[in-house]
């Protein structure tokens, strides 16, 4: 016969822990295999996201994975060039959010932050609204452009007074892998730096902003909310 306190507690883990835990569970799955979001704090991404927005991930959007792994169940798409992505970094495994821009297959080459895909110079225009980024201290002003990945028209910020990676030889993509790029072409870590990205550790696509806090002063950036990702 069991005493009264091991009764309090069997009643307890059926009615109270017990539905909790399924309800916990539940929900870290379907962060994990289905829908989440990701804070920016960097500046990696700029104009197009901003440090202090956080971003909603579909993880759907290409294919459904085993919860906590990265074990494909089914796929029904690949990333395209263009999108922006979440994934680990081959470097140290750290969740990044950067721009697709070799596929498979692809030859690519830069030479002064112009990009050349497959023998093709990606073209380049200035753009016609004015777009937000972190203020610079430099003494040239950062330049916004407007590129365009297989008619998909987005910004990317250039700083003419940095010594960066804008230019590297002739590479080819493996098969499996892609190559990925931050729109702030002089101050991201990405593909330059660390290599191809194999298509596995590709965790979904960021589609939109879902709310944005300007980063030192946390007030709302409100024309932000919601904004869809190009």
């Amino acid at each position: 016969m069991k005493s009264a306190p091991k009764k309090t507690l069997s009643s307890l883990a059926k009615g109270w822990i017990y539905p909790l835990a399924i309800a916990l569970l539940i929900a870290s799955s379907f962060k994990s295999a289905i829908a989440d979001w990701n804070d920016i704090p960097t500046g990696s991404m700029e104009p197009t996201i901003l440090p202090g927005d956080r971003v909603f991930v579909n993880k759907l959007a290409y294919d459904l994975k085993v919860p906590y792994t990265t074990w494909t169940v089914a796929k029904w798409g690949e990333p395209q060039r263009g999108d922006i992505v979440v994934f680990f970094s081959p470097e140290d495994d750290k969740r990044l959010v950067k721009r697709v821009v070799g596929l498979p297959g692809d030859r690519l080459s830069m030479v002064d932050n112009q990009l050349q895909i497959n023998g093709e110079p990606i073209v380049y225009r200035k753009p016609t609204e004015i777009f937000e980024f972190s203020p610079w201290q430099g003494p040239l002003l950062p330049r916004v452009l407007i590129e365009n990945l297989s008619g998909y028209p987005h910004p990317v910020l250039l700083h003419p007074d940095l010594i960066s990676r804008n230019s590297f030889e002739p590479i080819r993509v493996p098969e499996g892998n892609y190559f990925m790029l931050g729109d702030n072409r002089d101050l991201s870590a990405d593909s330059r730096f660390f290599g191809f990205v194999p298509r596995d550790q590709i965790v979904g696509q960021a589609t939109s902003i879902v709310i944005s806090r300007e980063k030192s002063f946390r007030s709302p950036r409100w024309d932000r909310f919601f904004k869809d990702l190009i």
